[in-house]
């Protein structure tokens, strides 16, 4: 840990940083896992689902510098390198062999509420480690997630 006028105790920002660098590896791989869908997307609805997988790429990826800076802000490390992200990320690897929109828009949706799930419990950890700013930087990144979630869900056929 870097030295810091953060008044938060070391073990405070300690705790917290290893629970950002969880969620920073989880949206790295959120990102590629959203742009792997952007590329490789073929169907009737193509560019309407091509332009939002973009979108929702661009958005995981401000979540991505929100977590890291905060990490950097508590005096700690933010490990966002691809190779960390491979080894530590808690998401389900993306299916490769898929094409259809219906089948990248199944994937993207399941990878955002996996990520929103955990980013809703983070809330929970970090109030319990009493960083009532990162619970508040994981509740920005939950909601922002949920709307990317009904963005994307609502490309599904309706039952």
């Amino acid at each position: 840990m870097q030295q810091t006028h953060n008044t938060l105790s070391e073990n405070i920002r300690v705790q917290s940083v290893v629970l950002l660098n969880k969620h920073l590896a989880a949206a790295i791989d959120l990102h590629a896992q959203v742009k792997q869908a952007h590329w490789n997307v073929r169907g009737p609805g193509f560019i309407a689902i091509h332009e939002l997988f973009d979108r929702v790429a661009g958005a995981v990826e401000d979540y991505s510098d929100l977590i890291a800076e905060r990490a950097g802000g508590l005096g700690g490390a933010a490990y966002g390198t691809v190779q960390t992200a491979a080894e530590r990320s808690f998401l389900i690897p993306y299916p490769h062999c898929i094409a259809d929109c219906s089948e990248h828009v199944f994937a993207v949706s399941s990878a955002l509420a996996a990520f929103g799930q955990s980013a809703r419990e983070a809330i929970g950890l970090a109030t319990s480690y009493a960083d009532a700013d990162t619970a508040d930087l994981f509740t920005e990144v939950s909601r922002g997630v949920d709307q990317q979630l009904w963005l994307v869900e609502s490309h599904r056929t309706p039952k």
